[in-house]
């Protein structure tokens, strides 16, 4: 089940809020600027899926999406647990960093945890099957998709080179939950 949690940025002991009502999740996190929908998950998609079936099977959703915001690329990240570099990959997204373009990750199927770096809080968004998240352009944050990976994500993109990162120097991402899958 998807859940937030919003902690101060300075002490993690201190838990602002945390729900896994959806409704209170897409209420906080339109607040603070961030996008959070649900979408219909399509059943007939099995694990191993090519990227044109993942992509056929959400096509209106990503449309829509691409007509909104302008979003010009789409693809198909999917990581399993027996990946043979799936810590190297992993460490990859732990550390703070901001891109020049939304963040757009629809999760296909299973899961990854989203913290954002807004203001004075940190606002940890456990993603699941059906979630929609994007992370304005310049949103200091970090990405864990756990010991263990295994989920399938659609990512739009403005920028035709995909995911470039800007990494902040900062240590926060340390100081914060990690998923433990």
């Amino acid at each position: 089940m998807s859940t937030i949690r919003i902690y101060t940025d300075h002490d993690i002991t201190n838990l602002l809020f945390t729900s896994d009502n959806q409704d209170h999740i897409r209420e906080r996190l339109n607040a603070a600027g961030v996008r959070f929908e649900q979408w219909q998950t399509r059943s007939e998609l099995a694990p191993g899926a090519s990227p044109d079936d993942v992509i056929s099977a959400y096509r209106a959703d990503i449309d829509r999406l691409m007509s909104e915001d302008g979003y010009q690329t789409v693809d198909v990240v999917s990581l399993s647990s027996d990946h043979p570099q799936k810590a190297e990959l992993r460490q990859k997204f732990l550390s703070e960093h901001t891109h020049s373009e939304d963040e757009v990750r629809f999760f296909v199927g299973g899961e990854g945890l989203f913290s954002l770096h807004i203001g004075e809080q940190v606002f940890e968004v456990l993603c699941q099957q059906g979630d929609l998240i994007s992370v304005p352009a310049n949103t200091p944050h970090w990405f864990d998709m756990g010991p263990n990976p295994g989920f399938i994500a659609i990512r739009l993109f403005n920028n035709p080179d995909g995911w470039v990162a800007n990494f902040t120097g900062s240590t926060i991402a340390d100081r914060f939950n990690r998923l433990e899958n």
